[in-house]
Parts: C-alpha cells; sequence; structure tokens
C-alpha cells in the first residue's frame, strides 16, 4: 500500500481491545484502539485516512448504530464488525447496510490480519482513485484558467500544480500583459488557503507617502488626518494570500520592513508598538530583474531571496505564438457575450495577421484586439493597408509571421542555424534560404 492506513479497533472488553492491536502490530499493520462507538465517532472524519474493526455490542450507541453513522459521514469507508455466537444474522443485515465483512468471536489472529489487509487494500485504492479524481479536475480547472497548448504553458501549469497546495512564496517574473495577477490568483484558487481572501496590491500605483499605511496600517492619529485606526494589507491577508504587483516599486524602506515581517511572522502598525502576529503566503510579481536591480543598489537583495523561494516565469505571448488563435478565439467568445453579439467567424487574413504581430502588450492586448473584432472594428487600428484598404493581404501578413519566427528562433540561438532550424523542424539549408530571404 503506498499510504500508510490506521486501523481504528472499537472494543470495550481491554483484553480483546489488547489482543487485536498485538496481533495487527506484528504484522506491521498500525492500530488505534478506543473503547466506545461515541469515542470513535471523536476520531473520524469525512476521510479517514484507514479502516474501523468495531464489535457489536457496545455500552452506549452500539456498532450497528456507528455503522450507520460512518456511512453517513463517509460511504466508501470499510468498516468491520467483530460479533458474539448468536449475532451472525444480525452481522449479515449489517453487510447489507454496508459493512465491509464481519468476525465471529472466537476469532483467530490470522483471521483478523487477513480481513484487515483486505479492507485496508481497498480503503487505500479507493483514496488513490479519489486523489486521481480531484487532480485531474483540478488540472482541467487549471486548463481552462490558464489557456495554450503550448510546451511553454503547460510547464507552468504543472509548475503551479505543483506548489499551489504549499506555503512556499512564490515570485512571478513577465513582461506586462502575460497574466501575472491571473497566475497569482490560481496559485491561490488552488491551494490550501482557497478558502480565505486573497489581498492584492499594485505598488507601482501608491503613492510613496501612503506607502506604509496601506501596507502595513495604522492606529488613529498616528499622522495628520489619520482619523481612525486603519488595517493594512497585510493584516487583511491573515490566515490567506497576499499579492504584491510591481513589487519592484516598493521603496527600500519598507522594503526592509517588509522582510522583517516575513522573517517574523508578525508586524507594527504605523503608530503601534504591538506586535502583531500574521500568517499569509507572499506572492509577489515583477517585469523587472530584481538580481540586477539588487546589484544595482535598488533592491533589498536579501528580500529577493526570500520572495525566490518559487520562480515562475511567464513566457510572452510571441513566444507561445501556436496559442494565439486558441486565446483569441476564448476572448471572441467572451466579448460576444459581454456586448451582446452574435461571435464572429474568423477568416484566414485576420488569423495570419494576429500570427504575424508581435504582440508588445502581450495577452492583455490580445484581448483587447479580440474585443475590437467582436464589434466589428478592425484588428490593427494602425496596420499597414494592402491595395484594397481592408489592411495587409494573407501573402503578406504570412511572410511576415515567417520573418517574425525565424528571427525569434535565431536570437534563442544566438545565431546558431544548426539549433534554429533543428527548433523549428526545418533543414538547416532551408532556414539559410529563409534568412537571407529576410535579411536576417
Amino acid at each position: 500500500m503506498s499510504q500508510t492506513l490506521n486501523v481504528l479497533i472499537v472494543e470495550d472488553d481491554a483484553h480483546v481491545l489488547l489482543g487485536c492491536q498485538q496481533a495487527l502490530a506484528l504484522e506491521d499493520i498500525p492500530s488505534i484502539g478506543v473503547g466506545s462507538a461515541e469515542e470513535a465517532l471523536q476520531r473520524i472524519g469525512e476521510d479517514f485516512a484507514g479502516i474501523v474493526i468495531s464489535d457489536i455490542r457496545l455500552p452506549g450507541m452500539d456498532g450497528l448504530e456507528l455503522l450507520a453513522r460512518l456511512k453517513q459521514r463517509d460511504p466508501g469507508l470499510p468498516v468491520v464488525l467483530i460479533t458474539g455466537h448468536g449475532d451472525i444474522s444480525m452481522a449479515v443485515g449489517a453487510m447489507r447496510d454496508g459493512a465491509y465483512d464481519f468476525i465471529e468471536k472466537p476469532f483467530s489472529p490470522e483471521r483478523l490480519v487477513d480481513v484487515a489487509r483486505r479492507a485496508l487494500e481497498q480503503r487505500c485504492l479507493a483514496r488513490e482513485v479519489s486523489s486521481l479524481r480531484r487532480q485531474l479536475a483540478g488540472r482541467q480547472a487549471l486548463e481552462q484558467r490558464l489557456i495554450g497548448r503550448s510546451p511553454a504553458m503547460q510547464q507552468l501549469r504543472a509548475l503551479i500544480e505543483n506548489v499551489a497546495d504549499t506555503d512556499a512564496n512564490v515570485l512571478i517574473e513577465g513582461e506586462t500583459g502575460t497574466g501575472k495577477e491571473l497566475v497569482a490568483r490560481c496559485l491561490h484558487d488552488f491551494g490550501r488557503r482557497r478558502d480565505r481572501q486573497f489581498v492584492a496590491l499594485n505598488c507601482g500605483g501608491l503613492p510613496e507617502s501612503l506607502f506604509e499605511s496601506e501596507v502595513f496600517g495604522h492606529e488613529a492619529h498616528a499622522f495628520t488626518g489619520a482619523g481612525k485606526r486603519r488595517i493594512g494589507k497585510i493584516e487583511h491577508a491573515h490566515g490567506g494570500s497576499l499579492f504584491l504587483d510591481e513589487i519592484e516599486s516598493m521603496p527600500i524602506a519598507l522594503q526592509i520592513k517588509l522582510l522583517r515581517v516575513l522573517q517574523e511572522h508578525s508586524l507594527e502598525r504605523l503608530g503601534s508598538n504591538q506586535s502583531i502576529a500574521v500568517d499569509c503566503r507572499v506572492i509577489a510579481a515583477t517585469k523587472a530583474d530584481l538580481d540586477e536591480l539588487g546589484k544595482a543598489g535598488q533592491f533589498r537583495s536579501d528580500l529577493y531571496y526570500r520572495l525566490n523561494v518559487v520562480t515562475l516565469e511567464l513566457p510572452p505571448l510571441r513566444e507561445r505564438r501556436e496559442d494565439i488563435s486558441l486565446l483569441f478565439e476564448h476572448f471572441l467568445q467572451l466579448s460576444a457575450l459581454r456586448f451582446d453579439r452574435s461571435p464572429r467567424e474568423l477568416d484566414r487574413q485576420t488569423i495570419a495577421m494576429l500570427m504575424a504581430h508581435d504582440w508588445p502588450g502581450n495577452v492583455r492586448e490580445l484581448r483587447n484586439v479580440a474585443e475590437r473584432f467582436a464589434l466589428g472594428l478592425p484588428v490593427f487600428k494602425n496596420c499597414d493597408q494592402s491595395p484594397d484598404g481592408n489592411g495587409p493581404s494573407f501573402a503578406e501578413a504570412v511572410e511576415a509571421f515567417e520573418r517574425s519566427l525565424l528571427a525569434d528562433a535565431l536570437e534563442r540561438h544566438a545565431g546558431n542555424l544548426s539549433q534554429a532550424a533543428q527548433s523549428l523542424g526545418m533543414a538547416k539549408t532551408t532556414l539559410f534560404d529563409k534568412a537571407r530571404k529576410y535579411g536576417l
């Protein structure tokens, strides 16, 4: 069995209970012993990691009532009943009501171990199937949130699945418009803090004079105009997740204060000497190179290392062009619903124009373009016009896309034709001819 599961034994006879536990211990099967059904119910929740073996005749609530209560909480929980002489018909009835098996007194240690092993194997298999189903449902939900078939997006989703259910601090790196806040929300929504608050703060959108009060909070009359106490963003995120976007914009003095919060898990409001315990997962995002800023003295290196437990790099849209049409269709459907319009069909020329564009504004720009298209407006406001005035021709757009694709590949491989050709899946001579054609 891949999971360590327990056997909860419910038996009011101390000698029988001890004998059962010893028999299981000799076979390396861990067990817990209790003397009543009431105590058993206190120990078992909706997903108990194990099985239950209970005597039918118990003081207070009997084993049959315990079986009924347990099946209400967890229908898949295997419950084995211990019966006395003359209780066989009662045990058979209990099997119809959902008992896994029964053991008749007196029973041998081998009989106990055999039934326990089979029940544990069933429980282990059922829990593994349930876990796989949850993972699959989570993966499908994540694919609907973070759209894309490209290897870069598949790798990003896998990393999020791996770290979402931990409390590790995460640093998200990516250009403007790549979806850093969406990734932060996915980390929260698919993690153990999903039922608590997600608090977002754009560090680049706050005047320095308000920064400390907004992030750390302040007491009443801490400064002129502070009429009443204010709970800061960190304290508000207690128990949940705190998303700090454009972390590179945080003033150096407050970076030191944030570092102290991360180290000590406590803060002091402005104007107070009282320490307040805080427990929040910090997810930071940046479009800058914090390591380089640290070397230049513009960002605290010790804060960078504290935030950089896990790094998620968001690829720009131009590096995952295979996702463009998929994303555009998604935004087009949303736009049609928003504007109460019938979705427009994408023609080949529009697709070629989308594929040829460099997308400096990344996914955010693509969404805006989809909204324009949904409204019947030109895809790009300032695009080169073909002779008929409807934008670049299909051939021109395809050539522009091909040139951009080749240029990106050559740049990624530092001009190495062999490596670039291999990554593109084309012959080196073909790449050489096309590079010469486009002046690359």
